[in-house]
């Protein structure tokens, strides 16, 4: 069926009383924005199944999460009686639509007789997957489109471990939705219907005690220590307040002042332009709150409270957002610290990073004689090593991040937590405090002892039909002509995760590549710096991953200036 069929099948099949009717209809005429509704089915990406708001199969709405729903459900089902007793955990966070799409799953899951926990109302993405865990659930799904922007949202399937669906686990979901035909057909069951059947329970309360337990299990500091120190925090308009609140009142801090024009969720993020920790205006408020109560620690989470950022004082006394790999490096030499310090410290530890987070945190590592592996980008393939770990007991997971501003310590959730990693951070700048250092001045100390490391990313928005084939373009341009320099510095290797090989351009020889295929190229330079190129999974973006080191400051601002400028006008010759 061509996307203009399917499109008329949508007009005449939706009730007019339906505002997804009177969309279509307002866009019937535009033809480019028609197709782009229908041309293609929304793809299960890194962060799972998410797009724009809106009718169509290429659109975040009802029918399309009943959709996913369904294939889930099929999946479970496919599982046996056990697994649909055991059931989906559902939670969502404050975005448009969220709460319904939510229920759209449990009334989709309960026509096959799968049974649903539903949170009562929203909630942190990480607490989903610990709720998968603790209801020992079969499946898990959170409705969140994470930091996108208001007119998104999205599907996040988990599995029985709590970590995001791999892909193989993925496209078997995938498959049962596909059998099931037009999403506008799918059947579904009532609320009151699925609560008298016993097919769907609301949760809430049980579920956050059990998870600030084992938050609390995570303190290292005293609460005298930690008393000392002065926070301010927001949630960005999202999940995050109740939970980090408990979490830090449980550790001791007293001193807690919250953002209160940021603490009211708000599905159109309506105090800032993005959502996203990851940038700096986003720590607008905070700073001004901060300045006025001269605040030792900025923190912000993002609307589903899996990435958080941290701001304090540089030494001009002027409030500075870390990075993601500074705010980690920072992390796994505090806790490597600590857990030396007191014993406990196991010899087989190992941290886990992505292929395009900084090298820094490895360095700190191995100076504590602690392994550190690579996974491909996405928190789900981190969740896996876990996972693969636990069962094979070769080592023990300690700190696992990527430069995105995940993080995760505890692992009784199998995702980044960012409800954790705001009290364990509180934790770590009292300690520091207490030292007479701030956390920007422990950092300088890092980069004293190994170097200054630097990244930064770059990406070019590539939206709609053509953007997808102008993205595989580009990467196949970088493909089929391999470049041997750049800025002065020869290619010592490319990674090329779609073939799965490693070429060493020196000796001209091939290693495999033993993580899983993903359409990702990574050079690393005879100098030890290095770029990376992937399609984000989960926005019409490429990105492009800069990292170098130097002995100085300026060294490396310099060197990364440099990369960065060569990096770029090689993607605008190739494009």
């Amino acid at each position: 069926m061509s996307w203009k069929e399917t499109a008329q099948q949508w007009i005449n099949h939706i009730e007019d009383n339906d505002p997804l009717k009177q969309q279509l209809l307002d866009i019937q005429e535009d033809e480019t924005e028609l197709e782009d509704c229908f041309y293609t089915n929304l793809a299960f990406g890194t962060g799972g199944m998410r797009g724009l708001l809106g009718p169509g199969t290429n659109r975040m709405n009802k029918y399309t999460v009943r959709k996913a729903a369904a294939g889930l459900a099929k999946y479970i089902v496919s599982e046996g009686a056990e697994a649909m007793k055991r059931g989906i955990a559902v939670a969502y966070d404050s975005r448009h639509y969220s709460k319904e799409f939510a229920l759209e799953v449990a009334k989709t899951a309960g026509a096959f007789d799968v049974h649903t926990y539903v949170f009562e109302d929203i909630r942190p993405t990480p607490v989903l997957s610990f709720a998968v865990r603790h209801l020992q659930a079969y499946a898990g799904v959170v409705i969140t489109a994470s930091h996108n922007p208001p007119e998104y949202n999205g599907f996040k399937v988990y599995g029985n471990d709590g970590a995001q669906m791999l892909p193989e686990a993925a496209e078997q979901v995938i498959h049962y939705a596909e059998t099931i035909g037009p999403e506008i057909h799918i059947q579904v069951e009532e609320e009151q219907q699925l609560l008298e059947k016993g097919l769907l329970t609301y949760i809430g309360e049980e579920v956050d005690e059990a998870y600030i337990k084992c938050v609390q299990a995570l303190q290292t500091n005293t609460q005298e220590v930690n008393e000392q120190l002065s926070i301010v925090f927001t949630p960005l308009h999202g999940t995050a307040s109740a939970l980090v609140r408990k979490g830090l009142n449980v550790f001791g801090f007293k001193d807690v002042q919250v953002v209160q024009e940021q603490n009211i969720p708000d599905p159109n993020f309506s105090t800032v332009e993005s959502p996203n920790p990851e940038e700096h205006e986003a720590f607008t408020l905070a700073i001004e709150y901060g300045e006025k109560v001269d605040a030792d620690i900025l923190m912000a989470t993002d609307p589903d409270a899996d990435r958080l950022g941290v701001a304090e004082k540089n030494e001009h006394g002027i409030y500075e957002v870390l990075t993601g790999n500074q705010t980690g490096a920072l992390m796994i030499d505090y806790l490597l610290q600590t857990y030396k310090e007191q014993g406990k410290l196991p010899e087989n530890g190992l941290i886990l990073k992505t292929i395009v987070t900084s090298e820094l945190g490895a360095v700190i590592a191995k100076d504590f004689e602690v392994d550190s592996l690579d996974t491909l980008t996405g928190f789900k393939y981190i969740a896996e090593q876990i996972a693969r770990f636990e069962e094979t007991n070769d080592y023990t997971f300690l700190f696992g991040y990527e430069e995105s501003y995940g993080y995760l310590i505890g692992d009784f959730v199998r995702d980044k937590d960012a409800v954790q990693l705001t009290v364990c951070i509180a934790e770590m700048a009292a300690y520091y405090k207490e030292k007479g250092l701030t956390l920007y001045g422990a950092l300088q100390s890092l980069f004293e002892r190994y170097g200054y490391y630097k990244e930064s990313l770059q990406s070019i928005t590539l939206k709609g039909k053509d953007g997808v084939g102008k993205m595989q373009a580009l990467l196949d341009a970088f493909r089929n002509d391999p470049i041997k320099e750049i800025a002065d510095c020869k290619v010592e290797t490319i990674e090329d995760y779609e073939s799965r090989e490693k070429l060493y351009c020196l000796t001209d020889t091939i290693k495999e590549i033993t993580l899983p295929q993903s359409n990702v190229l990574k050079y690393t330079l005879e100098d030890g710096s290095w770029f990376c190129i992937r399609p984000s999974g989960t926005e019409p973006k490429c990105k492009f991953y800069i990292g170098v080191q130097g002995d100085t400051e300026q060294e490396s601002t310099d060197k990364l200036a440099t990369l960065e400028q060569a990096v770029m006008k090689l993607v605008q010759k190739k494009q």
